[in-house]
């Protein structure tokens, strides 16, 4: 975590890195949001997460483990992995490929569904979430060792 302070505002941010297990998963982080805007004194202000992924995004809410499965099976039908995606060409792409380059454009569809990032408000020193929300990092193109999420908190202090 890194603090900087000028003219009464304060940024703090912390490096998530996660390991995930499933094809589509969703992993909570509303419990490091609310430590960091915690550890920053932040009054007022906001916080952004953000992934540094195409194929995982982040979203708002609830943690319901029913709802959960809905929406991973939504993602599913939404954009199925099985369908012909010519980003998974690799007879023919020759942009961005890599050693280990898989088959993945239906991550990238359902990650521009979602998004790489949400901003949440910091008011009295609180993250303003509603009652069932909580913030998730979506898993799109899982099994991964390693996936990285952003916070940065920006605010003023006491």
């Amino acid at each position: 975590m890194q603090l900087t302070s000028t003219s009464g505002v304060v940024t703090r941010h912390r490096r998530l890195v996660l390991e995930t297990h499933e094809p589509i998963q969703f992993l909570d982080l509303t419990d490091e949001v609310v430590e960091l805007v915690r550890l920053a004194g932040i009054r007022e202000g906001v916080v952004n997460v953000f992934s540094r992924h195409t194929t995982a995004a982040i979203c708002i809410q609830e943690a319901e483990p029913l709802l959960l499965e809905d929406l991973q099976a939504f993602l599913e039908r939404c954009a199925p992995a099985h369908h012909h995606y010519r980003h998974n060409d690799f007879r023919v792409r020759t942009v961005h490929m890599h050693d280990d380059e898989s088959p993945n454009g239906h991550a990238h569809c359902l990650q521009l569904m979602l998004g790489s990032s949400e901003s949440l408000p910091v008011i009295d020193g609180e993250l303003l979430l509603g009652q069932w929300q909580r913030i998730f990092l979506v898993e799109l193109d899982g099994p991964r060792a390693t996936r990285e999420v952003v916070i940065q908190a920006l605010g003023t202090s006491d």
